[in-house]
């Protein structure tokens, strides 16, 4: 059956009604083998629902690539997919964590960020519980530039943040659940996070520009002092907790006598308007 042909849409249709197991089976199985590969496979009961769960979500995707390719063999086909899906670059599907309720949340507001400038911002507060007043002083803005802090603060409160969970499939229960684990057990769950987010802010910082790197101590004190890049300053500071941690010692800790920061998670929106 591997060799089947399909030539037009209706044959594909047909084929599906009888091959969707197949199919299914197929896919979790050659993920199971590509991990092993690549020595990211372990014989227990989370790894084979991993390989299932990246099974349907892999047919899932490929059901509607393959009726761009007709005609096909859509077995062999299947099998090009799935290899070519795994090929990608610092690819999270090899990362337990990254499917977990957590890792969806981090990763998903992190992968928003990079097109939204509202989850953006929505950052600061979401990962370090900072209020908009500290953002504002954190980045050196005008009044007039703070204006726009407060305006993405608002869109994502009213809308952005349930649109956000939506779109990356994180429902109410596991929020609720996850805030439950937050509040029982928030050094674990806070150590958790921060391994993930540098994960996944090395791995979105790929779309930043080449001249926004990573500076020392001297070089963030002579940008400020000399109020440049203040675009750069938003956008790879939300996105660099190292160079973020720096800067919040130069801004705001020295001064404000405040504990070292670091890390500290809040999944839903409450405070995100500074009072």
């Amino acid at each position: 059956m591997a060799n089947t042909i399909v030539q037009t849409t209706e044959e594909y249709e047909q084929f599906l009604k009888s091959a969707m197991p197949l199919l299914l089976n197929r896919a979790s199985e050659y993920a199971k083998k590509i991990l092993r590969e690549t020595d990211q496979w372990k014989d227990n009961v989370s790894h084979e629902k991993l390989a299932l769960r990246l099974g349907y979500e892999l047919v899932e995707r490929f059901l509607e690539y393959a009726r761009h390719e007709i005609p096909c063999r859509p077995f062999l086909l299947l099998d090009s997919f799935v290899a070519k899906y795994f090929s990608q670059p610092n690819s999270f599907l090899y990362n337990d964590q990254a499917h977990t309720p957590l890792g969806i949340f981090i990763e998903g507001l992190t992968s928003r960020a990079v097109i939204s400038r509202d989850a953006l911002i929505a950052q600061f507060t979401h990962f370090y519980g900072l209020t908009s007043s500290q953002v504002i002083r954190l980045l050196g803005l005008s009044a007039e530039q703070s204006q726009r802090i407060y305006k993405n603060v608002t869109r994502w409160r009213q809308s952005g943040w349930l649109r956000t969970m939506k779109e990356i499939g994180l429902a109410l229960p596991s929020i609720t659940n996850l805030e439950r684990q937050l509040q029982t057990e928030p050094d674990a769950i806070n150590q958790k996070a921060r391994d993930l987010l540098l994960q996944f802010q090395s791995h979105y910082r790929k779309s930043e520009p080449d001249h926004y790197p990573c500076h020392d101590a001297e070089k963030w004190e002579e940008m400020f002092v000399e109020g440049h890049g203040q675009d750069y300053r938003t956008w790879h500071l939300a996105m660099c907790l190292p160079c973020l941690k720096m800067v919040y010692g130069l801004k705001i800790e020295e001064r404000a006598h405040s504990e070292p920061f670091d890390l500290k998670l809040q999944i839903q929106p409450m405070g995100l308007v500074s009072t």
